[in-house]
């Protein structure tokens, strides 16, 4: 006769195994997909070992992303449509991961826990509001419950919230993941992540967690990608093929170089809710270049992304040379990518996640999964910081 386990039974046994299979899945503020990656995991903390078994990234019908763009970075919603949404995205996040295990041949039962990230529809620190009662904020969608009731296995989700509790803006989540990954006592590292919002963490050689710098530094596709949908109906610039067909405009440059966050001290946070279109309706307005041709556009605000993201790698380099791994969906963009390598410092050597054994574009579907493993396995007690608070919401499937 089988022995049934009780709920804490079964988490206390995830917990003291040898290792454990965690699916981390990563949605982005660029909305192109569902990345899924399947991780074994072993240790924690800076003994944590990783290996990724099997990582997809699941394309976004149309459909799909028509369904989240009327709440996306949208200051007025409908609350009728907000409730219902974040339901709908967990049960479509479930059937993804069920298709998904499917292909792979890998049972359920041989998965021990999701990690999702959700889907950020709204970031708000306090620098970004006028509110004086409240301080920091953020929401993702796509409730875990529904996800681990329609997957049948343990799920954890919101991550972002437990770091906005304990005082922090509740991004950028990379910090403890890369710190136990990639830190290195023989070269400082930066971990360079382009997505829709590029964000930055520096490990210097042989430093502890907190000699860490890890922050959002400004756009890298968000402000590209909205451009080219709504002007040249792609969703993104594919191999930079738009951008390279334009002139960079240095009047628009410099009026977009002028947002305030962009010379905000480091640790920050920002979204699509600071660097969007509007944005650039103001710096076009600001330069007298509202008539200036599309493509030249996309160019200048490719040369924008990557002038925001060399001037923060540059102001955290010293005397040593820094190894830089790029990671995200910016890294396939030959344009952008060529235009940060230009204007960075000679003591920086660009690479990209590859080189360190993790794909590009599975990097942050790790990460999630890592801080998974993390919550499971800290000992009750263990002094914590705000950087090593990761235990986010629990979902249990039945």
């Amino acid at each position: 006769m089988a022995t049934q386990q009780t709920v804490f039974e079964q988490l206390a046994s995830m917990s003291a195994a040898k290792s454990r299979r965690i699916l981390g899945l990563m949605s982005g503020t660029s909305m192109d997909g569902l990345d899924i990656a399947l991780c074994e995991i072993s240790g924690r903390g800076t003994a944590t070992q990783c290996k990724v078994l099997n990582y997809t990234t699941v394309a976004y019908p149309e459909e799909v992303k028509q369904k989240i763009r009327p709440v996306f970075s949208q200051s007025a919603v409908d609350l009728d449509y907000l409730t219902l949404l974040n339901g709908w995205l967990g049960n479509y996040y479930a059937e993804l991961v069920n298709q998904t295990l499917e292909t792979w041949e890998v049972a359920k039962h041989d998965v021990d826990i999701v990690a999702s990230h959700g889907q950020t529809i709204f970031h708000c620190p306090a620098h970004q509001h006028q509110y004086d009662a409240f301080t920091n904020g953020t929401l993702q969608i796509g409730d875990g419950d529904h996800l681990a009731v329609k997957t049948g296995i343990v799920t954890m989700s919101d991550f972002r919230q437990k770091h906005v509790a304990a005082g922090g803006e509740g991004a950028p989540l990379a910090v403890y993941g890369d710190y136990c990954l990639f830190a290195s006592d023989n070269e400082t590292r930066v971990l360079l992540n382009l997505g829709g919002i590029a964000n930055i963490t520096a490990l210097p050689k042989g430093e502890g967690l907190s000699n860490v710098v890890c922050s959002d530094i400004g756009p890298a596709n968000t402000m590209i990608d909205a451009y080219v949908r709504t002007y040249f109906n792609v969703p993104y610039d594919s191999n930079g093929s738009i951008a390279a067909s334009g002139q960079c405009n240095e009047a628009l440059l410099n009026a977009l170089m002028t947002n305030r966050f962009i010379s905000k001290a480091m640790p920050k946070s920002t979204g699509p809710e600071v660097f969007n279109l509007d944005w650039l309706i103001h710096a076009q307005t600001m330069s007298g270049t509202y008539n200036l041709d599309k493509r030249s556009v996309v160019t200048t605000l490719t040369h924008f992304s990557a002038m925001v993201i060399a001037k923060h790698i540059n102001e955290i380099v010293k005397e040593d040379k820094v190894a830089l791994f790029a990671s995200g969906g910016g890294v396939s963009n030959p344009v952008l990518c060529e235009l940060i390598q230009t204007q960075l410092s000679p003591m920086v050597v660009w690479n990209t996640t590859e080189s360190l054994g993790v794909d590009p574009d599975a990097k942050e579907a790790v990460l999630f999964a890592l801080l998974a493993n993390e919550a499971i396995t800290q000992p009750i007690g263990l002094e914590t910081n705000l950087h090593t608070l990761t235990m986010g919401k629990l979902s249990l499937p039945r």
